[in-house]
């Protein structure tokens, strides 16, 4: 028997058959490795040979190479029917046996192997069932036993159609036999039926199994093992957010855990590629290769557009039950350490805002059950309308990011604060390289000629300060302030702009009442701005 995925022959010895000889081929050579007997149901009574080639299957299932040896009768007394034992075959080491597959039946038996799962198809009651050696069985210390995923079914039934002339060919087509004597199964997946001259590739349907396994996380177990399993899980996952086929939130729970799970090794894996490729170790190792995206890593963007998106939108759904759905996704990712995206924070305040919830908003920003990040301040900002403290609560998260200061100036400005972030600027120590058009702009549009005169006299004394001279360069030409209109000055009147706005009868200021540069950058105001922002 050779099995070509594997290069791998195998060769029956000694009178009874039941002791083989594995050989393995590469590169023009063959490489010898170590034999392994098959245990038979009973002692044999004569010296025929006892084991026959049908039993016996070779096939890669999960990357691991495995003889597999259909027992009709089981050797435990206290079992009935016939059993499959799958046999470990490694390149190195000798083989050893892993699995049994309990059949509970007896009979004509074939098997498969389809997408890493064995289908054993059972001729009497023209049935198959699945096996994944993947999914937690019964462990005996040495042994694992399996019993089928699902209740036995049927292959799907297929129709032959009629070949012929144009009348004939109008005819419905005959439907095929299944399960027929006549059936030569070849592995891994491949069905002929010699009487009829077909040749058919055994697939699985995995849609169908969603609701034969009621069980969710043994169903995910399941699905994150299989090739095209995708969009499957993420309808299983819109499934049990449905309003008539809603899941308890443990249930909910195991299943984002176990899609995050994989989502985590896959970005370890990438990130270790990564590292390596940047450390030079691609061109040293040849074995190096960048992981392989499957369908089983479901990340934070295919839940959001495919499940949790839709399923806020649902009128008919609780409020409670959305956000507690909401909260555990997040909490399940911060278990595994995947740093959490924007977009599904901002479907939580979305979600509590349209419930008015404010006072949990506010505590899960308090609490930093949601991170920071400039789209959600920014998001919080549009929120001042229906919620005032969402200002002051945007604010403290762009200042605990440490790398929003220009966006802190810009709230600060557009809402006429100008001394408030020119006491921020101060307290992160950029004073010196500020513009000093942008902040006298927004103090001419604040209307408060006090104010103005403030924020100019700044900006004066720091043009002293750094280059001995208060006038302005040419690009920092001023704007003084007038109730009757607006005067432009060039930077050779900056003196006269001074005794100008203080002589003016219309502005009424006072000299007394002039705050200098000092006064406004007092350390007791930089601390009331970092305990504001």
């Amino acid at each position: 028997m050779y099995c070509p995925e594997s290069a791998v022959i195998l060769l029956s010895t000694t009178v009874l058959g039941n002791v083989l000889q594995p050989f393995y081929f590469r590169a023009g050579t063959m490489s010898k490795l170590p034999k392994f007997e098959i245990e038979l149901p009973a002692a044999p009574k004569s010296t025929k040979l006892n084991l026959s080639e049908r039993d016996i299957a070779m096939a890669t299932i999960y990357r691991q190479l495995y003889v597999l040896f259909l027992r009709h009768h089981s050797r435990t007394s206290n079992s009935t029917g016939a059993e499959v034992v799958l046999y470990h075959l490694p390149r190195e080491g000798a083989c050893k046996k892993m699995h049994i597959l309990k059949l509970n039946r007896t009979g004509k038996f074939a098997l498969n192997v389809v997408d890493n799962l064995v289908v054993v198809h059972h001729q009497d009651t023209e049935t198959s069932v699945i096996f994944d050696i993947k999914l937690r069985g019964e462990f005996d210390g040495t042994v694992t036993f399996h019993h089928p995923v699902l209740p036995a079914r049927s292959i799907q039934p297929y129709q032959i159609p009629i070949a012929g002339p144009a009348p004939v060919t109008s005819q419905s087509p005959v439907p095929c036999k299944l399960y027929s004597s006549s059936w030569i199964v070849f592995q891994p997946d491949i069905i002929i039926s010699a009487s009829q001259g077909y040749l058919w590739n055994l697939q699985v349907k995995l849609q169908p199994i969603v609701n034969l396994l009621p069980d969710k996380g043994r169903l995910m177990d399941f699905l994150l093992q299989r090739k095209e399993c995708k969009m499957v899980i993420l309808s299983v996952c819109s499934q049990m957010l449905s309003e008539s086929d809603r899941a308890t939130l443990p249930v909910i729970a195991t299943v984002f855990d176990k899609l995050n799970h994989e989502y985590k090794k896959y970005l370890d894996a990438e990130q270790s590629y990564t590292m390596a490729v940047e450390a030079g170790q691609s061109r040293s190792s040849p074995l190096l290769k960048r992981p392989v995206r499957t369908q089983a890593v479901i990340d934070q963007s295919d839940m959001y557009t495919h499940v949790l998106s839709a399923f806020t939108e649902k009128k008919e759904m609780p409020h409670k039950f959305v956000i507690a759905v909401l909260m555990e996704y997040i909490r399940s990712l911060n278990q595994f350490q995947i740093p959490v995206q924007h977009y599904l924070h901002e479907l939580v305040i979305k979600t509590l805002v349209q419930h008015n919830l404010f006072y949990m908003l506010h505590q899960f920003l308090q609490y930093h059950v949601l991170s920071d990040s400039k789209p959600l301040a920014c998001l919080l900002l549009s929120l001042e309308s229906f919620y005032p403290p969402a200002h002051q609560l945007s604010l403290d998260m762009l200042k605990r990011l440490s790398t929003a200061n220009d966006e802190i100036v810009e709230v600060l400005l557009s809402k006429h604060q100008v001394l408030a972030a020119l006491r921020f600027i101060r307290g992160i120590g950029g004073h010196d390289n500020i513009s000093a058009r942008k902040f006298l702009d927004a103090a001419k549009q604040t209307e408060d000629n006090m104010l103005f005169y403030t924020i100019f006299r700044f900006f004066e004394q720091r043009n002293q300060r750094l280059r001995g001279n208060p006038n302005f360069t040419p690009g920092e030409n001023t704007v003084a302030v007038k109730r009757s209109g607006v005067t432009r000055l060039s930077s050779k009147r900056t003196l006269a702009a001074r005794s100008l706005l203080v002589r003016t009868p219309e502005l009424v200021f006072k000299k007394q009442n002039v705050l200098t540069a000092h006064q406004i950058l007092s350390p007791l105001s930089v601390v009331q701005v970092n305990s504001l922002c």
